[in-house]
């Protein structure tokens, strides 16, 4: 990985590790991408069926992690939300599923519940364990099959499939259906992905797995080029999501609904309940990063966090560096896309 990549955090890391001083950590600093599954205490699986268009991803913490989530778009669907606020009771959870299926997939986090139920794993209520299974989904009923679901038993086959092993990218798990560049309808959308991006600094480490279902187009990060995203009338290029919006101020269109991008950051830093919350919210800065337009009335944005607290870390720092793994998973997601339901992705443009 360049230097480049970097440079935008140096005057934030000297703050990730609190015994270092800012110079010292220049000096002494190590900095290196990661895949996902190196970072310790969790287990990542998908599940997915290819012909009906939707899947699930399945984050499990057998340990527990401490938890929090932030959601900006206005139409979200959400499993076990309010576990998370900070009023709440519960200190950690043990699995975030994300999946396909609108409001349908959200059954796929019961697959999470037995599974870990099964492994005595959950929060200890004296006759027995209840997981704490959190959860959202995105809409794909539009591609493949609308009656074909993630469940119960995809949500078991993806705590199944749950492990250490690299993680697979683009048409998997809760990104298998997922599609980009909406706002004209679903004739000149495109296919996205799911994908994922880590970076260790020092002892800390920080990752993203995203599924990519926005309305707007997918940017890159350092060129703030578009991937992919909203396709010219004739098919044969790019075209500006944000710039069509703006001829189209004055005129209300019925904009497709099915949309939403889920996420989650993993990390090995020390937070509590109420740092992970702000961490989610300010891990949004990567969703606006690299989807335009992002948040909107018709997303249902959402970014979950699951720390497992082994190192220390400053809150400020990780939410910079937070940024920057999503903003590049959400890349990752349109670059690792395969063509799919008739549609087109950024490999056909990108070359």
């Amino acid at each position: 990985m360049s230097n480049k990549r970097f440079a935008f955090l140096k005057a934030a890391v000297g703050c990730l590790a609190h015994t270092s001083t800012r110079n010292q950590s220049y000096r002494g600093m190590s900095m290196k991408e990661i895949q996902i599954n190196e970072i310790k205490g969790f287990k990542i699986g998908h599940a997915q069926n290819h012909d009906g268009g939707t899947g699930c991803t399945a984050i499990i913490c057998e340990a527990g992690a401490f938890a929090g989530a932030d959601v900006r778009g206005s139409g979200p669907a959400s499993r076990e939300s309010e576990l998370l606020k900070p009023l709440s009771i519960a200190q950690q959870i043990h699995c975030v599923m994300l999946s396909g299926g609108s409001a349908y997939g959200l059954a796929a986090g019961d697959g999470a519940m037995q599974f870990l139920e099964e492994k005595g794993v959950g929060f200890d209520v004296g006759v027995g364990v209840v997981p704490l299974v959190c959860g959202a989904s995105l809409f794909d009923l539009v591609v493949g099959d609308p009656t074909c679901r993630p469940d119960k038993k995809m949500g078991y086959k993806a705590c199944e499939a749950a492990g250490t092993k690299q993680v697979a990218q683009g048409n998997v798990g809760a990104g298998t259906g997922a599609t980009v560049g909406k706002f004209l309808g679903m004739d000149r959308m495109m296919k996205s992905g799911l994908g994922t991006f880590a970076l260790e600094i020092d002892t800390v480490q920080c990752g993203a797995i995203v599924a990519v279902n926005a309305l707007g187009d997918v940017i890159d990060y350092d060129t703030g080029r578009p991937i992919a995203g909203i396709l010219t009338e004739d098919k044969t290029a790019l075209a500006s999501t944000r710039e069509i919006m703006y001829k189209e101020i004055a005129r209300q269109r019925d904009v497709f609904s099915g949309n939403t991008t889920i996420g989650c950051i993993l990390t090995n830093a020390k937070l509590t309940k109420n740092q992970a919350n702000k961490l989610a919210a300010v891990a949004h800065n990567g969703f606006a990063k690299a989807i335009s337009p992002v948040h909107t009335s018709v997303d249902g944005d959402t970014i979950f966090v699951l720390a497992t607290g082994e190192v220390d870390a400053n809150l400020d720092a990780l939410g910079v560096l937070s940024t920057e793994v999503m903003a590049r998973a959400i890349n990752e997601a349109a670059r690792s896309a395969q063509p799919a339901y008739g549609l087109k992705t950024a490999a056909d443009f990108l070359g």
